[in-house]
């Protein structure tokens, strides 16, 4: 890399024009250690100057640009330039003319477009998943026709890392829950002297609605968003494509496994939490109310029902095989480069949780007088 350099030659004659020589390499990375200076001497040249380029080995779209500003922005009198570095400043000169686009209002027409942009992608969602729901029926019924291709090894190994693997941070989190929930309810009871209700408050909140969304949002973050990623990954090295190409069918092997899976760890990821949960809530009323944990087991099942217990496991259940069908809609859609991959994980942790609570919201109108002590 050659140093750039601007060179004074004096004027032949009397009434002639000085002329100034740059030379060397005017690109960024050269002229970057004295711009400020490089630009103060360029600033200094009037018109009475006459410009030689000849000597410059090497030229970019920065060492235009300084020139083409120094220049006032038009070409100078007297230049001699080589005919490659003219087109350089030519196309520098021709964008710094160009105006600039115009920011176009919002209308009614781009709201009008942006609502309909967003119909139309939610129904190829719709469209997506509804032809992954049937083809994960289709593959059902081939099962039941054909029991020994069950994918049993892929389903057992999906249980272990769905839901064997989420039990410690299900455990501390239920727990904490508990802890938290019977603290703040003791608070409250202890004005009123109805201490023994806290009992009432753990058991239908945790057993009926707490311990099943926790555990699904938990579940959703945790194995939904690795569920996404790991089709995902497999879209990008195009080993779906492989499978495909090999007549391996690949929600039989890959989606079918992930949702039965899921399906049956989350009731029992729900058993535990929910178990979880009342042994901190349960420690927390004997420290904070001073009620025996004895008292609490004992009157547990009187004031909690065992529907909610049914409807706890149901909740699961469904949770679970939503959370597995939304992950693999999303990992299904990973267009082969990495971009791609992250939005489409992040869209399945999202719209996972949207659909849960969702369905628990259809879950607690269709079960509102079931299992409520009366």
């Amino acid at each position: 890399m050659r140093s750039p350099e601007i060179a004074t030659d004096p004027a032949p004659a009397p009434g002639a024009r000085s002329r100034v020589r740059l030379q060397g390499d005017w690109t960024l990375r050269a002229l970057s250690y004295r711009l400020q200076s490089f630009r103060a001497q360029l600033a200094g040249r009037r018109d009475d100057v006459a410009w030689s380029l000849t000597d410059i080995s090497r030229l970019d779209s920065f060492g235009a640009a300084l020139m083409w500003h120094a220049w006032g922005r038009r070409w100078p009198a007297s230049i001699e330039i080589p005919d490659d570095l003219r087109a350089i400043i030519g196309r520098v000169a021709a964008s710094a003319e160009s105006p600039l686009p115009r920011v176009r209002r919002f209308n009614i027409v781009d709201a009008v477009i942006v609502l309909g942009s967003a119909l139309l992608a939610f129904r190829d969602h719709v469209l997506d998943f509804t032809r992954l729901l049937g083809q994960l029926c289709l593959d059902l019924a081939y099962l039941m026709r054909h029991p020994a291709e069950w994918p049993l090894r892929e389903i057992s190994a999906n249980v272990y890392k769905a839901g064997f693997k989420a039990m410690p941070v299900a455990a501390l989190v239920g727990f904490l829950i508990g802890v938290v929930m019977s603290y703040l309810s003791a608070l409250q009871l202890r004005a009123f002297g109805a201490d023994v209700f806290i009992v009432n408050i753990l058991g239908l909140g945790i057993i009926r609605e707490l311990g099943p969304v926790l555990v699904s949002v938990l579940v959703a973050g945790r194995s939904g968003s690795a569920m996404t990623a790991q089709l995902g990954v497999m879209r990008v090295t195009e080993e779906i494509d492989a499978l495909a190409a090999m007549g391996v069918s690949r929600t039989l092997r890959l989606i079918l496994p992930k949702v039965i899976a899921l399906t049956l760890a989350m009731p029992l990821l729900v058993l535990w939490t929910s178990s979880v949960a009342l042994l901190g809530g349960m420690l927390s009323a004997w420290l904070q109310l001073d009620l025996g944990m004895a008292f609490f087991i004992e009157r547990l099942p009187q004031v909690v029902p065992l529907a909610n217990l049914v409807i706890g496991f149901a909740k699961g259940a469904v949770f679970g095989l939503m959370i597995a069908l939304v992950a693999c809609h999303f990992g299904l859609r990973v267009s082969p480069n990495t971009e791609s991959l992250s939005a489409n994980t992040t869209a399945s942790v999202v719209s996972s949780i949207t659909v849960v609570i969702l369905v628990d919201a259809l879950f607690a109108i269709a079960t509102r007088s079931i299992g409520i002590p009366r």
